[in-house]
């Protein structure tokens, strides 16, 4: 009974042992299969790289002819030196052109500055001149209304009245055309004198009579047929035109002999 029991227990044990072994060389074999393909793996890439790199060397040393002259030339200094200095005498040049260019542009600015503030010093009276220009229009009507005769009486008419002033004792008192001379001989000082300071401000007249039309300096007032007097000629002035320097300030207006074959 014993052996037999003795015999059961080493059966199992040697079952055991042999299951054991097997799955030992079957982890074994495997283990060596892997290794086996990773070794051909890596000497796959190894091999797979040493050819690319053998390939790049091929090319390079059989590669354009050109590149390799290039390579092969070599610059000397004062090549690159002369280069150098050829970029650098072109920046030169476009840096000279422009100063030219600034220069000739800060002149221009100058000169149209002073233009500008001369003409605003020339012109500044503008229109206050054109509006004193009324007031020689009133003084000169007043003028043309007072007869010649009593401004400029004639030589036998003083004569007679400094005889009866003399032979008289008493002073007599002036008479109505005395005053009246008084009174023209003030305005035309007046209008003398206003006329006198509109000149130091560049303020002329100017009278177009007989001269030939022009719209840039007279303004037509009316046309009249005159014979013998050539068409598109200044006949008559009513009002005296004037000029502030180079400008017209205000255009003469005048009447204009008219064309009769049109």
């Amino acid at each position: 009974m014993f052996n037999v029991q003795a015999a059961q227990v080493f059966r199992s044990c040697t079952g055991a042992l042999s299951s054991r072994t097997l799955a030992r060389s079957s982890a074994t074999a495997v283990g060596r299969r892997a290794a086996l393909g990773m070794r051909s793996r890596y000497y796959s890439d190894d091999k797979s790289q040493s050819e690319a790199e053998q390939s790049k060397k091929a090319e390079t040393e059989n590669g354009d002819p050109e590149a390799n002259e290039k390579d092969e030339v070599q610059v000397s200094p004062e090549t690159s030196l002369l280069h150098k200095l050829k970029a650098e005498e072109a920046k030169v040049a476009d840096c000279m052109s422009r100063l030219r260019y600034l220069q000739a542009d800060y002149l221009n600015l100058q000169r149209n500055a002073a233009r500008e503030k001369e003409q605003a010093r020339d012109f500044a009276i503008t229109k206050f001149a054109k509006d004193l220009l009324e007031t020689v229009d009133v003084l000169s009507m007043a003028l043309k209304s007072v007869p010649k005769e009593i401004v400029n009486p004639p030589q036998e008419n003083s004569d007679a009245a400094s005889s009866q002033s003399s032979s008289s004792n008493p002073p007599a008192e002036k008479s109505a055309e005395a005053y009246l001379k008084e009174l023209y001989e003030g305005v035309e000082s007046t209008q003398r004198l206003l006329l006198h300071t509109l000149f130091k401000h560049h303020v002329k007249p100017y009278d177009p009579v007989g001269e030939k039309f022009d719209p840039n300096l007279h303004e037509a007032l009316y046309q009249v047929p005159i014979p013998g007097k050539e068409p598109g000629t200044v006949f008559d002035c009513q009002k005296v035109g004037y000029m502030i320097k180079d400008r017209v300030l205000r255009a003469a207006q005048v009447g204009v002999v008219q064309d009769t074959q049109s």
